[in-house]
């Protein structure tokens, strides 16, 4: 395993023990891919069919064929219990110990990877579901029990998320305790944290019990390392671009990042919290192809790492890095630090002979220009959505671009949507990594209240509830033995009386207040004197961890010398290019586009009409020129 063996490199030089964090996508892939377990689900009964019967939202309005999501239970491990809890928490029947033991002789008989339970109103009262989970915990298979995963209303997000929690279970406790054994060996003195969807990071043990929570956990590592590095050059308002191979991740931060309980992986709902990440098919390995009616699309297919693009040697379809060097963009003796060099003219020879066959008749600048058109157009919506659907005015914040292939696509990009700045971070393919170095340990924890507010907050009974959470919170940390100060931010999701979703909002003697203002910037409306309900109140516990310490002062580096020069087409015209090397660029030392900035783990492309200069904490900063008045 590639993690042990780099492990072990390090421990090699090390006095000390190493702290692993880690950040993986082994429960999406479970997802996307169908690989989890076989799991059971067991609900009050007559509710058996919810988690396939959903809420019948269709996922295209005029799409009579469209194919349904299937469920991740087949229908032979349903199983109903005869009971039933009120929606204040009353208890109206109990199961019986008679039906209880027939549910566990069931589950013996079916033989299910994992059980998940979501009993209805156990989020008001989880007597019942303690009841069934406390006979099924004799069978000695993992449990997923909804009071503990998720305790909040609507019954089929609830069911949804604690059956992908169960279904993860197998999956993600296997590869966890293959990492924990293969670093155990041979003494090496190694702990293991891992990353959540939420952007903190939580035991092993944690993880491999509740791996709902790591679904995100790849991308969220490059939020938090993007908030980081810009909040080192001043900027608080960003919006993360990773571009990668396959994909491109884009999210908002106001200051700091930002989570939503509302997402969907897979077209599953999972309602944990989640940083509010946006993804599309879009990446360097992206294909091109022409559609019946001859038009260009680009993606959402990718030639992934095998047999990649072109240009890697192997591929034989086009992709976005195959355009991108075409164009000169992507210098082909400079990728990877020039350990690897990209195969230019197979590119040429079999791009041409594939429009051919295509029966296209652009010239290759043509044909590679226009996809780099399409793909940024792909990519500028997916902005969008995280910004101007939000409320929020794209000019008011500055683009982060990182990942394999985000810095040659930014400053387009950023031009389109009239974003003033963009900034490349120091280590831009590696920026999820250092985002996770730099997480806390965090917990999250919610439950569903639904209190009324007439005039004032009912602040009692809400304290009352946060202080439960917090107790709750404080026993887990010192379970798990974490060291440091537990630091607390409590919120609350409220809505207009009537309304079927809710916004977040700081907790506190002005939340009604904030609430109001905050329907108002999302929705262009409030209404001070309507009644409003607290809905569900939310805290997350953290303790800080030490951020790690970075590369030496940029200031320091040797004067910027031009390398090389290079032909770049730009809007159909090739210009001369400078390529630099990003570790010669001295700090504050400002340079002119065009240009071509290398480095190992990136490239960053300078159109004509922008500077770029470096800064001391090491990030690269594009501006674009402003134009004479």
């Amino acid at each position: 395993m590639a993690i042990a063996q780099a492990v072990e490199k390090i421990l090699s030089d090390a006095s000390q023990g190493v702290l692993l964090m880690h950040g993986t996508t082994v429960g999406t892939n479970a997802l996307l891919q169908r690989k989890g377990g076989r799991v059971a689900f067991v609900t009050t009964q007559g509710f058996e069919d919810s988690i396939e019967i959903g809420r019948q939202a269709r996922p295209k309005l005029y799409d009579f064929f469209f194919d349904a999501i299937e469920p991740l239970v087949e229908r032979e491990l349903r199983f109903g219990v005869t009971e039933r809890t009120d929606k204040d928490g009353k208890i109206l029947r109990r199961p019986s110990q008679e039906e209880l033991l027939k549910l566990s002789q069931a589950m013996r008989e079916k033989k299910p990877d994992a059980i998940a339970v979501s009993l209805l109103f156990s989020f008001a009262n989880p007597e019942n579901e303690q009841l069934v989970a406390a006979e099924l915990e004799q069978l000695g298979i993992p449990l997923s029990v909804s009071h503990e995963i998720l305790p909040e209303f609507r019954e089929y997000e609830r069911a949804s998320t604690v059956v992908t929690n169960a279904y993860l279970q197998p999956v993600m406790a296997r590869y966890l305790n293959n990492v924990r054994g293969r670093l155990s060996q041979e003494k090496r003195r190694a702990s293991v944290f891992v990353m959540q969807s939420s952007g903190g990071l939580t035991s092993l043990e944690t993880a491999a019990r509740e791996p709902v929570r790591t679904v995100l956990s790849g991308p969220a590592g490059g939020v938090v390392g993007a908030a980081a590095m810009s909040r080192r050059s001043g900027y608080e308002k960003i919006i993360g671009f990773d571009m990668g191979g396959t994909s491109t991740d884009v999210c908002l931060v106001d200051g700091m990042p930002t989570t939503t309980n509302e997402a969907e992986v897979a077209g599953l709902p999972v309602r944990v919290p989640m940083l509010n990440i946006h993804t599309v098919g879009a990446g360097g390995g992206s294909l091109a192809r022409f559609d019946a009616g001859g038009s260009l699309r680009v993606g959402p297919e990718s030639a992934g790492a095998d047999p990649g693009p072109i240009c890697y040697g192997r591929g034989m379809s086009p992709t976005v890095t195959d355009a991108n060097l075409l164009l000169g963009r992507l210098p082909a003796s400079k990728f990877l630090g020039g350990e690897f060099e990209l195969d230019i003219e197979r590119t040429r020879k079999l791009t041409t002979e594939w429009l051919r066959q295509s029966g296209q008749k652009l010239s290759l600048v043509q044909f590679a220009e226009g996809v780099i058109r399409v793909v940024n157009a792909n990519m500028e919506k997916a902005i969008r959505v995280v910004s101007v659907e939000k409320g929020f005015d794209a000019r008011d914040f500055s683009l982060v671009a990182f990942g394999g292939a985000g810095a040659m696509h930014a400053c387009e990009l950023a031009s389109t949507l009239e974003i003033p700045r963009v900034i490349v971070p120091a280590m831009p393919g590696a920026l999820s990594a250092v985002g996770i170095l730099m997480s806390d340990i965090v917990k999250d924890y919610s439950r569903t209240v639904l209190l009324d507010v007439e005039k004032s907050l009912p602040i009692a009974k809400v304290a009352a509830e946060f202080k439960r959470l917090k107790a709750k919170a404080l026993q887990d940390f010192e379970a798990e033995r974490w060291p440091g100060k537990v630091q607390f931010e409590a919120r609350s999701e409220m809505r207009y009386r009537g309304q079927g979703f809710e916004i977040s909002v700081l907790h506190g003697s002005r939340a009604l207040e904030a609430f109001h203002k905050e329907h108002q910037r999302m929705y262009g409306y409030s209404r001070a004197g309507s009644p409003v309900e607290i809905v569900t109140v939310r805290l997350r516990a953290w303790i800080k961890t030490v951020a790690p310490k970075m590369a030496a002062d940029a200031g320091k580096r040797r004067a910027a010398s031009v390398e090389s020069y290079a032909s770049v087409t730009f809007a159909g015209k090739a210009q001369r290019a400078k390529v630099v090397d990003r570790n010669s660029l001295a700090a504050g030392k400002k340079f002119s586009g065009p240009a071509i900035v290398t480095e190992y783990s990136a490239t960053t492309v300078a159109p004509p009409n922008w500077n770029f200069s470096s800064d001391r904490s090491g990030n690269l900063i594009l501006e674009q020129k402003k134009k004479a008045t």
